[in-house]
């Protein structure tokens, strides 16, 4: 297609536009689609942007004046215009459009009942497999949260099935107590199905039915005087309980959405609460494009069809809708006509609710407000750059949690390895961990590697506490795989491991990016904000290495080696080095002249000898 040579003639080109509902697309001289809007009527509603006397916004006008072609597609309903002018607004992106950065599907928790022995699997995608499923999470961070929780309370296992099928002994799960060891039958499958159950019925938002099931069960054991099963019941009915008042677990709960806009300084934010059985599984906060001279009603009417309706993603959409902002009449007609067929039952948009769910729509405007501020004055290169890091390695999501590695040692003496943790707000220096490595050969950067990652993981999961999202280790292929079998080891899946390795000259700008194959590398443009942020982050983690080893070597070449004999306590080093007149002096002396020192014997003095000249 050509560009238009002649003058564009709006009144000319809307009289021969349909009656017919569909899409249309506005473009510019060079043919670059700057808006897309959908209509009823086509020629009613495009007619209207060329009528001076509608009084339009200064962001209408200047689109206006743009305009040198336009575009329609006839459909056949006002659903099918609703949904194609979303999902041209995904693929296109055009200027005027209010956009929504956002095509990933979200994380669930899924359990395959058919399994003797089910799993709590993390599972992302379309949901084609039997079982249950129980969701959508906000984010990862989410899934694994709720797993840590009900493998606290129900002790069901997490492991892959390979893994599963192939232990001969209880992995570390069983020992810190997250799991009653079915592998290695430690537990009857009948037994087993009953804590599943229970965490089914937990998932579901029947966390009351839990606890009856579980009171019943306390008291038939404590008939049978099986105390020791009544305790273990009890402990369980307590951590419920607490569990049940730190998560505002209402029994007005049902399955619904909570959506709230607000905007700062012309900046919109959308924060999406998912509120399923009575219980929040978290939120998920948006900043559309183009949302200056929007209005709360406008953006949220541009949010709902992008998000629910817009590509190929298997969302969830849930009977009701809160609103923070009530929606003018057509656009709650078109919406709840759109929505009600992709989920093939009724929807329910609404903004005015009382009870429970008031309280939750106020605490879901108060965080929208508080996160449009707070973006408003963050950091927006950092974010920019998070974005491209995303963008470039296709993740689903923005990463909230990046933790670099580096191993920094003198000739393997003093070797110490750091790790530095960024988040969507910059360097978290609060988090920053450095380790110390003992029992490793000097210069093995692969073993020091190897134990810094094991120190680190193995507590994180034992304390439940935030995982990242990437881990960046400052080297090659070997680092990346030492890395890769760690995690493995752990248990630990849900983290994206990357190396960052020097090009041969070791110049910034030559970087290259090891993938978790341990095989695979990509490299970036030199100017690209994905790589300047992995650069930064990854020369923070070796300056707080060097500075850390730095130290730590200070610390051991000011430490006298007579300190490490056994035998020689503080007040024979001060006779030895008295009578010697200093370190110096005792090092140039022989095991006879050390025997000399009043309480030196001779089988010490040749200790003091092998030491200082590094006899075997």
């Amino acid at each position: 297609m050509s560009a238009p040579t002649e003058v564009f003639d709006s009144r000319e080109r809307c009289k021969r536009l349909p009656g017919a509902p569909g899409v249309y697309r506005m473009l510019d001289v060079n043919l670059t689609v700057i808006y897309v809007g959908k209509a009823k009527d086509l020629r009613k509603r495009v007619s209207s942007y060329f009528n001076r006397n509608l009084g339009h916004s200064a962001k209408v006008r200047a689109m206006v004046e743009l305009i040198r072609d336009i575009e329609v597609v006839v459909t056949r309903n006002e659903t099918e215009a609703l949904i194609l002018e979303s999902n041209l607004i995904k693929e296109l992106r055009p200027r005027y459009n209010i956009v929504l950065r956002d095509d990933k599907s979200y994380p669930y928790i899924y359990v395959n009942t058919a399994d003797p022995f089910p799993r709590l699997a993390f599972h992302r995608g379309m949901r084609r497999d039997s079982g249950r499923y129980f969701g959508p999470y906000p984010n990862a961070g989410a899934v694994r949260m709720t797993i840590n929780l009900l493998q606290k309370l129900f002790m069901v296992r997490q492991c892959e099935d390979n893994y599963f099928r192939n232990r001969s002994r209880p992995c570390l799960q069983y020992q810190i107590r997250r799991c009653t060891g079915p592998c290695v039958g430690l537990v009857g499958e009948e037994s087993y199905r009953l804590d599943v159950d229970n965490a089914l019925l937990f998932l579901a938002g029947r966390s009351h039915d839990v606890v009856s099931s579980l009171v019943g069960a306390m008291e038939a054991a404590s008939s049978k005087l099986d105390f020791e099963q009544a305790a273990r019941l009890r402990d369980q009915i307590t951590k419920l309980q607490r569990v049940q008042a730190e998560q505002h677990i209402t029994a007005d709960g049902g399955d619904f959405d909570v959506v709230a806009c607000r905007i700062h300084d012309g900046v919109g934010c959308v924060q999406v609460f998912f509120i399923r059985g009575g219980r929040n599984l978290g939120n998920k906060t948006f900043f559309p494009g183009h949302t200056s001279e929007a209005s709360m009603p406008e953006i949220l009417a541009a949010f709902l069809p992008q998000f629910y309706l817009a590509g190929n993603v298997d969302r969830e959409i849930p009977a009701d809708i809160i609103l923070s902002d009530e929606l003018d009449a057509e656009e709650t007609e078109w919406l709840i006509g759109a929505l009600g067929v992709r989920r093939d039952g009724v929807i329910r948009l609404r903004s005015h609710v009382r009870g429970e769910r008031a309280k939750w729509l106020e605490m879901a405007v108060r965080n929208t407000e508080l996160a449009v501020r707070d973006r408003a004055a963050s950091d927006s290169d950092h974010r920019r750059r998070l974005d491209a890091l995303r963008e470039f390695l296709e993740l689903p999501e923005t990463p909230a949690r990046i933790e670099c590695f580096d191993v920094s040692h003198t000739r393997g003496e003093a070797p110490v390895a750091s790790c530095v943790v960024f988040g969507p707000e910059g360097a978290r220096k609060t988090d920053y961990r450095k380790f110390n490595i003992e029992g490793v050969t000097g210069g093995d950067d692969y073993a020091a590697m190897r134990q810094a990652l094991d120190r680190r993981y193995g507590r994180l999961k034992r304390e439940e506490a935030v995982m990242p999202d990437i881990l960046l280790i400052d080297g090659g292929k070997g680092q990346v795989l030492q890395a890769v079998e760690a995690l493995r080891e752990l248990q630990i899946d849900e983290i994206l491991v990357l190396g960052v390795a020097k090009g041969t000259t070791r110049k910034p700008g030559l970087e290259t990016l090891v993938m978790a194959d341990g095989q695979s590398e990509r490299s970036l443009p030199r100017d690209s904000a994905a790589l300047l942020l992995i650069q930064q982050i990854r020369d923070e983690a070796h300056r707080f290495a060097i500075t850390a080893h730095r130290k730590a070597r200070a610390k051991a070449r000011n430490r006298s080696p007579l300190e490490e004999i056994a035998g020689v306590g503080a007040k024979r080093r001060r006779a030895v080095l008295q009578h010697f007149g200093g370190l110096q002096g005792v090092t140039q002396a022989s095991a006879d002249d050390l025997q000399r020192v009043p309480g030196i014997s001779v089988q010490l003095a040749q200790a003091i000898y092998a030491v200082l000249h590094g006899s075997p």
